[in-house]
């Protein structure tokens, strides 16, 4: 059976909300992590929402590939499709009990992200979109912002110490002087905001490819851009940005120094 754009789109947008309705069980209920060797937290929550998006998944396309950030990849030789689940984006902000978390599922298509899907469960907020599709925020057309210079704009981040661990200090510094204003503890909230025109930068110095798969086709299909700090669309840079095409050259050159 072929499948649309449309299809894939509709399943992930369902399987995001069971899962986030899942992590919901376990919100604000004292739920004590585990740690990783990197030592970020994981959940029974974290663990049980992608097993659910797994099982979705082979159920419907056995023949796609899957890669999780709890359970690692499920490859399929000669898989086309590919399928990555941040079951819970924002642990820490989930253990602590602030509602800033995601159930993210994004789907690339022979190596091109087409199809993405962020919901947060505590907010009831879901922005969804996929290649020609239109982005919908809570079943609204989401359009990034109209604001025309970055010094009228909100930049918006997760962890600021980051910047300076991963090497981008000085460009951070940098975005802070010329930013209207700067904002913090965002996770994956940060990129909706930028693609619901709330915000016109969102950045991040260092991620993963399950943290970044739904928003390429998010911040396209919404009049914006995500990728890297070079200005290349990709989930794969192990770093990410989201802003409008409008502020792109200015924020890259701010970035650059240049």
């Amino acid at each position: 059976m072929t499948h649309s754009l449309r299809d894939y789109l509709d399943f992930a947008t369902e399987t995001a909300w069971r899962a986030g309705q899942l992590t919901l069980g376990y919100f604000q209920t004292g739920v004590r992590p585990d740690f990783k060797p990197d030592d970020s937290p994981v959940t029974i929550a974290d663990r049980r929402a992608e097993e659910l998006v797994r099982r979705e998944i082979e159920d419907a396309f056995p023949d796609h590939a899957i890669v999780g950030e709890e359970f690692g990849a499920d490859d399929r030789e000669g898989a086309t499709h590919r399928w990555y689940i941040d079951p819970i984006d924002g642990t820490r902000a989930f253990v602590r009990g602030v509602p800033l978390y995601a159930a993210l599922i994004g789907l690339e298509v022979n190596g091109r992200s087409e199809v993405g899907v962020a919901y947060f469960p505590a907010l009831g907020e879901m922005i969804a979109a996929a290649t020609g599709e239109g982005c919908r925020w809570n079943g609204r057309p989401a359009r990034v912002s109209s604001v025309a210079a970055l010094k009228g704009g909100i930049v918006t981040h997760a962890n600021a110490a980051a910047f300076a661990r991963h090497g981008r200090g000085p460009a951070w510094e940098r975005l802070q002087r010329g930013a209207g204003f700067c904002a913090g503890w965002a996770d994956a909230y940060a990129y909706l905001l930028v693609a619901t025109g709330r915000a016109e930068v969102a950045l991040d110095p260092i991620m993963s490819p399950w943290d970044c798969a739904p928003f390429p086709p998010i911040l396209r299909e919404a009049g914006g851009y995500f990728g890297d700090w070079e200005g290349n669309e990709t989930i794969h840079a192990s770093e990410a940005m989201a802003t409008t095409r409008l502020l792109l050259p200015e924020v890259l050159a701010t970035i650059r120094g240049a």
